[in-house]
């Protein structure tokens, strides 16, 4: 009695989306069986894949998995089924490749709905009808991005996954539009917020911001998130409120959803990687070493490092510069004589009760006054709004009167920043103002820090501690080992506090 013929089963779809509707792998996997059991074959296995029909064949996993399959058991002949033939290819150079391959592996192919001929008219009729299968695929792309373009030039994210912090909802006019997705919305918020005001000085802390929020998802093992992970947050301007697509020819322009951050704080943030960082917190923060990151070396510029010295009954704890070329390189400086120099510092900045009185004073008036001032600083980013169109018309007929291809790209980008100024002023026009809180209950906290610094480095916890030097000082400190000296640049409220207590005498002006 003959053995039934084998067979394997080819199934695929063009996206996973496609598996759960009536062309789904399980509605081709049941026609195809039902072709081999009219057939008599007898089916071995079948390989499933959801992936595009266009591009190279060994690409999608189910082929693979099926060539190699026929590699194992070389010896046999098996027969392959399709449901369609637009199943097997879509791309006419790798039908032929596919076609190929298995015909050295002594495969026999099958379709449901396609005769195989090993004819002059067969191949012909083959090659005719995976080219009309490669045109329909051209055709749906070039439609699918002439969609895809339209909507992002009326300003809808068309991404398939949204940046996190975001979600699709349908849009009242069809389609879908990108709407918070809590918490995690908010701890981007705080992130990128963080780093432009300068709570978070370099991506690492962001980094670390991130790893230490449940919510927020990791992509590392063991709970981390990657550094390029941050990089791209930072330039994502989705999360302002733009929306753009320069692959496309496509400009920054205002999205249709709302942003998770202010227009100005996504620029401050543009701004700010491209200055030095001041003083990094460090992610392996100690209380011996407290400095470490905080003062440079006088020589070169670095940041000093800190380690203990073992001496003949006990261990002494150093700082020293490590970096390469450096004269100073592995000279230890005694922490103790740095602590003591820094903690000198941070005396020094400590004003009178007198001082801090009028300044608290100031502060308040000033907060006062800012509040008064909302309605006036929205009337006038209105008027800067309208200036910035008359400037771009001008601009604009500027353009026109010129052909060289150098000038016309300077009026391009000249126009392109003036429309990104344009978006600010119209963020800050429409902006509404807040209630305004007492100023005591915002500023307690830094009052008290202004009152003492040095209190708050000697009994704050290491949060507190790490960001005592931030707040301090405008710029890194610098430690000479050969003077002492500890080089630094007070920060703008202190600079104004000594301002206000120094004593001035000058001649009194004539009636």
């Amino acid at each position: 009695m003959d053995r039934p013929q084998k067979a394997l089963i080819y199934c695929r779809v063009s996206g996973k989306k496609q598996k759960a509707d009536g062309s789904g792998l399980d509605s081709q996997e049941h026609r195809c069986r039902q072709y081999a059991e009219a057939k008599g074959y007898s089916v071995e296995a079948v390989f499933p894949d959801d992936v595009s029909g266009g591009g190279d064949f060994i690409n999608r996993p189910g082929m693979v998995a099926l060539l190699a399959y026929l590699d194992a058991k070389a010896p046999e002949r098996f027969v392959v089924i399709f449901d369609d033939l637009k199943r097997y290819s879509r791309d006419v150079e790798f039908h032929l490749k596919l076609r190929r391959v298995m015909t050295e592996r002594g495969a026999t192919r099958e379709c449901l709905n396609f005769n195989f001929e090993d004819t002059p008219e067969g191949r012909f009729n083959e090659i005719i009808s995976a080219a009309a299968g490669e045109l329909e695929r051209l055709q749906m792309g070039r439609q699918n991005k002439q969609k895809a373009m339209a909507r992002v030039e009326q300003g809808y994210c068309v991404r398939a996954v949204p940046p996190v912090g975001f979600k699709y909802e349908k849009a009242k006019g069809g389609g879908k539009i990108l709407i918070h997705d809590e918490p995690k919305a908010s701890i981007v918020r705080e992130a990128l917020e963080g780093f432009a005001s300068g709570r978070f000085q370099t991506q690492a802390e962001v980094m670390r911001f991130l790893e230490a929020q449940p919510e927020f998802p990791k992509d590392l093992p063991g709970g981390g998130v990657r550094q390029m992970t941050v990089k791209r947050m930072m330039a994502q301007i989705l999360y302002a409120g733009y929306i753009a697509a320069p692959s496309w020819g496509i400009s920054m322009r205002e999205a249709k959803h709302e942003g998770i951050i202010s227009k100005e704080t996504f620029w401050r943030i543009q701004d700010r990687l491209k200055e030095r960082p001041l003083a990094p917190a460090r992610p392996d923060y100690r209380a011996d070493f407290p400095l470490r990151g905080v003062v440079c070396c006088s020589s070169c510029g670095y940041a000093l490092t800190g380690g203990w010295s073992k001496g003949k009954y006990q261990k002494y704890p150093y700082y020293f510069c490590h970096h390469k070329g450096c004269d100073e390189r592995g000279k230890t400086i005694p922490a103790a004589k740095l602590h003591e120099r820094f903690e000198e510092e941070l005396k020094a900045l400590t004003p009178s009760t007198s001082f801090l009185a009028m300044a608290k004073a100031l502060f308040t008036k000033a907060w006062q006054v800012q509040g008064e001032r909302l309605a006036e600083i929205s009337k006038a980013a209105g008027l800067k709004v309208r200036e910035i169109e008359a400037e771009i018309d001008k601009t604009v007929d500027r353009m026109l009167e010129v052909s060289n291809p150098r000038a016309l790209k300077a009026f391009e980008d000249r126009i392109e920043s003036l429309e990104r100024e344009k978006l600010v002023a119209l963020e800050q026009a429409q902006k509404k103002p807040a209630p305004v809180r007492p100023f005591s209950e915002v500023f307690e906290l830094s009052l008290r820090f202004l009152a003492n610094p040095y209190e708050c480095w000697k009994i704050g916890s290491e949060q507190a501690r790490a960001m005592v030097p931030k707040l301090a000082f405008a710029a890194p400190l610098e430690y000479s080992r050969e003077t002492g000296c500890l080089n630094s640049e007070k920060s703008s409220v202190f600079s104004m506090l000594e301002g206000m207590s120094m004593p001035r005498k000058e001649m009194v002006p004539p009636a």
